[in-house]
């Protein structure tokens, strides 16, 4: 194991008032199933450390992939004059004074996926496309498997050692049906924090089966007309649309910019009081971040609470420049990386309906589903967002009828929280091993979700 506690050692010789460091040592592993061919079989591999200094209240970062003492103290020396040449021109940053951290924490698992023959992990994927195929109508389906290890250690100068480890897994469709001239493309997956045992508890093949029937019966669907609706979301386009229209408006480097809508508003009510909005590292079925990569632990935060909004996602330095408590959403992608805000898991939290029972309340209508959704726009500054379902279904008489192409989603998300009625009891939050949330050109794993929920006169625009 590198010694951290020597590039420590090293930064505070050299002159910084404060250092820290992150190592990651990280693995990917990939394979692709593309038409009946194996089109990727990949193993990735990296490591390195990310040093991060203050000297007379200036930041510098560096990083590198050379683990020998020359290379890390020439990272150290980078990241000291970077800091001294800011002197000029920079502006001043400070990090809140917290508690020290000392843990190590897995993240829970049964069987090491690495240790599993990649026969077998082959075998799966060309049962499920040979499941899939068998559905008539689908003309074009990829399987793809992903599993990722990603150890992470935090060390600061402080006395903090965070040594983290966790392991994802999970398996996708991506499905092209063809039905007399008209074509509908459908992607989903399952992913978990987990191992192999992920893989062997899950009905692959009725998966695969059934998500092939839904894009092939969505083929055959029509458009929803545009107009005013009321409407039933369900878990996972509630997690969507939280995500992306709320959750990043609420990351505080965004407010600090003044680019978010929510700027200057705590306290404010901007949502239906039945409405609570969380951002959570350790909530079942996300990805796990008991810790984010300053050491700090990932609290359960309430962004609003009630209706009413009670706090933004922290690092230590918007902590400090906002005069509020730290959250636990300092992240970065890997260790070249420097540290942005970022959410964990954002869901709302359930109340006490059932699902059922909204939809039969609702003379007219659509349910709206999230598997299948496709990207939209959003802008925080105004809290407007644009989206587009997976297949969904009309609702008369309180009884979802007919199956429809996915339906563009369009308003500003204040409003549309302040027009929630009814919310489920029946949270769900997810994962993926597949991709995540992009910001400043840094990916990270994300989760969302949340109960169902039903919105009043909301706007769906042209399919």
């Amino acid at each position: 194991m590198i010694d951290l506690d020597y590039i420590v050692k090293t930064g505070l010789e050299l002159g910084a008032d404060f250092i820290d460091v992150r190592y990651q040592d990280y693995y990917y592993e990939s394979l692709v199933v593309d038409n009946g061919v194996l089109r990727e079989a990949t193993a990735t591999y990296s490591s390195g450390i990310g040093v991060r200094v203050l000297v007379k209240g200036l930041m510098g970062y560096a990083s590198t992939n050379d683990l020998s003492r020359k290379g890390m103290r020439e990272a150290v020396e980078s990241a000291i004059k970077l800091a001294r040449v800011l002197g000029h021109h920079g502006m001043e940053q400070g990090l809140l004074e917290r508690p020290v951290y000392r843990d190590r924490i897995v993240s829970h698992y049964g069987l090491n996926p690495e240790n599993v023959d990649l026969s077998e992990k082959v075998k799966l994927l060309f049962d499920m496309y040979k499941a899939g195929r068998g559905v008539q109508g689908i003309s074009s389906l990829i399987i793809p498997y992903g599993y990722e290890r990603d150890h992470r250690i935090y060390v600061s100068s402080r006395g903090d050692y965070i040594d983290f480890t966790r392991r994802m897994i999970g398996v996708g469709v991506r499905a092209v049906a063809s039905v007399e001239g008209r074509y509908e493309m459908l992607w989903t997956s399952e992913s978990s924090v987990a191992g192999w045992e992920f893989i062997k508890s899950f009905n692959w093949l009725n998966y695969v089966a059934e998500n092939s029937k839904l894009a092939v019966d969505a083929a055959r669907a029509g458009h929803v007309k545009p107009g005013r609706y009321d409407i039933v979301l369900d878990n996972e386009i509630v997690g969507l649309m939280l995500h992306e229209a709320f959750g990043h408006a609420s990351e505080a480097d965004i407010v600090e910019a003044g680019g978010s809508v929510l700027g200057g508003r705590i306290g404010e009510t901007v949502a239906s009081p039945l409405v609570s909005i969380i951002d959570d590292g350790r909530v079942e079925g996300g990805v796990y971040v008991p810790y984010d990569d300053e050491g700090t632990p990932k609290l359960k935060t309430y962004t609003v609470r009630n209706g009413v909004l009670s706090s933004f996602l922290h690092s230590l330095t918007t902590a400090r420049g906002l005069k509020a408590s730290p959250t636990g959403n300092a992240r970065v992608m890997s260790f070249r990386n420097t540290l942005l805000v970022r959410q964990t898991n954002t869901y709302m939290e359930p109340r006490d309906w059932e699902p059922e029972e909204m939809i039969r309340d609702m003379e007219r209508g659509l349910y709206i589903k999230g598997k299948g959704a496709m990207g939209g726009e959003v802008n925080p500054l105004t809290g407007a967002f644009t989206f587009t379902s997976g297949p969904s279904y009309i609702v008369e008489n309180g009884e979802p009828v007919k199956l429809v192409k996915g339906v563009m989603l369009s308003g500003i998300i204040l409003e549309t929280l302040k027009n929630v009625d009814a919310v489920g009891k029946d949270l769900v939050v997810k994962t993926s091993v597949f991709g995540g949330c992009g910001k400043s050109g840094q990916m990270v794993r994300v989760g969302d979700g949340g109960p169902h929920v039903r919105v009043r006169g909301f706007t769906i625009g042209g399919g």
